[in-house]
């Protein structure tokens, strides 16, 4: 199989099973935030995933910035299978308390074991990694920007987050802010 073939079956099977998880193992949430900056880091989100993929700078004739060579290709998406295992271990981990959206659940509490005791924002971590490495495979400016916007997307929620679990509970949450990094290990705790 060649590395383009097996990045695109490594990324739609972890979207596919990202989806039918969300559609099957979810609970009601009882507050959602809205507003300009979930709206923010949507947009940066779905840019930044459409242009992390290869076919628009396939489609531009942008050329790479490097070669990492088939097995350079082959080792790099692989590890995009090493960032959806941290981000499903972390899914795993929070269980019903999972959202896609930034939400307050019945039962909401501070996780802060398993992967929350490495970072705050796992999942983010997880998917950013994966998304470093593809980007680092496609090597061109416009996969690279794609990255840099997926990075921003991920910045915006986690902060929108973290304002959002810092009222919603309390003195808990800011207790795990200080002692755990909020999206990389070994980075300032409190951001």
């Amino acid at each position: 199989m060649r590395p383009l073939e097996l990045f695109a079956l490594f990324w739609l099977g972890f979207a596919a099973s990202w989806i039918v998880a969300g559609v099957l193992w979810r609970s009601k949430p009882t507050h959602t935030v809205t507003g300009p900056r979930v709206w923010l880091y949507r947009v940066l989100l779905v840019g930044g995933g459409v242009l992390l993929n290869e076919w628009p700078s396939y489609k531009l004739h942008i050329p790479r910035l490097w070669h990492v060579g088939l097995r350079g290709a082959d080792i790099l998406a692989c590890l995009t299978l090493v960032g959806f295992a941290f981000a499903w271990w972390a899914r795993i981990h929070l269980g019903s308390l999972w959202s896609g959206a930034v939400t307050r659940k019945p039962d909401h509490r501070v996780v802060n074991t398993g992967p929350y005791r490495i970072v705050r924002h796992p999942i983010y971590t997880g998917i950013l990694f994966a998304c470093l490495v593809s980007a680092i495979a496609a090597a061109t400016w416009l996969t690279l920007l794609g990255f840099v916007l997926i990075v921003a997307g991920f910045w915006v929620k986690a902060r929108l987050e973290e304002g959002f679990l810092a009222v919603e509970l309390g003195p808990d949450y800011a207790a795990y802010s200080r002692q755990t990094p909020m999206l990389m290990p070994f980075w300032p705790k409190q951001a």
